[in-house]
């Protein structure tokens, strides 16, 4: 372990935190004890929300070691476009979604992919692979709107970008999350978030601008973007709402805390 390596070189060492290690892993007794462990040992703590912050001291971490980190972001490749344009590109005339993440379970996309069901006319954007696709791939065709889902794979991230731009709404309603990259990468865009009470998703929508919080079923999802599509909110403002995230930002806090962690060694 890291610990081990940092006391044999006499040096300090720092984990941070960013969801699964704390809502999965630490479900784990075995796991658990060794997180809680590593974490004893460290000489400074890092979660990506304070959301997260909070779940970790649950768990039985020292607070006052636990510093919110939150994720950079590139404002210069995560930026708004013409919607309109983007979508005639990709062949899309009406509503288009985009669902960022791993398929698996915990990531909650078949939720999405029935919500389609309610969008006749709509295409979801699925960026991602993992485990879950043939099961997506055939709920899809059960539900005869595997025409209209397309699985994108692992994409690019400056092919992502335009991607999450054109998106009219960005849609992650994961049952676990610290504060994901996904969600803040989608406002940068000037695309509105639909996610669920996951980890800090709460320090990122603060008003019906940036999006909505709900909870993790169809009629929630179909709801929430009903709403949004009769109202769409100006890219401008959804971006405005992710101002504070930039890489300059991350890399200025993330030097001041590893100057204090080195100071206590």
């Amino acid at each position: 372990m890291e610990w081990r390596l940092a006391a044999a070189l006499a040096i300090p060492f720092t984990i941070k935190a960013r969801g699964a290690d704390i809502h999965h892993w630490s479900t784990d007794p075995k796991c658990r004890d060794q997180i809680l462990q590593a974490a004893e040992k460290a000489n400074a703590l890092l979660a990506v929300s304070e959301a997260l912050k909070q779940d970790m001291i649950a768990l039985g971490m020292e607070g006052g070691k636990i510093t919110v980190h939150y994720t950079g972001l590139d404002q210069d490749r995560f930026v708004p476009v013409d919607r309109v344009a983007a979508k005639q590109v990709l062949g899309v005339n009406g509503p288009l979604f985009i669902s960022t993440g791993a398929l698996i379970p915990r990531k909650n996309q078949d939720l999405v992919i029935r919500a389609m069901t309610s969008f006749p006319d709509a295409i979801l954007m699925l960026a991602g692979q993992g485990e879950a696709e043939q099961n997506y791939r055939t709920l899809a065709n059960q539900l005869g709107v595997a025409d209209r889902i397309r699985f994108l794979g692992s994409v690019p991230h400056e092919q992502l970008a335009q991607l999450t731009a054109a998106a009219d709404i960005a849609i992650l309603v994961s049952r676990s999350e610290g504060l994901a990259n996904a969600w803040v990468e989608a406002l940068a865009c000037g695309t509105p978030v639909i996610i669920s009470e996951a980890g800090g998703a709460r320090e990122l929508v603060t008003n019906a601008v940036a999006g909505r919080i709900v909870d993790p079923n169809v009629e929630a999802i179909v709801a929430a973007a009903k709403a949004i599509l009769a109202e769409p909110p100006e890219q401008d403002m959804v971006r405005s709402s992710v101002s504070r995230f930039s890489w300059k930002n991350n890399g200025d806090q993330l030097l001041a805390i590893l100057q204090q962690a080195a100071g206590k060694t």
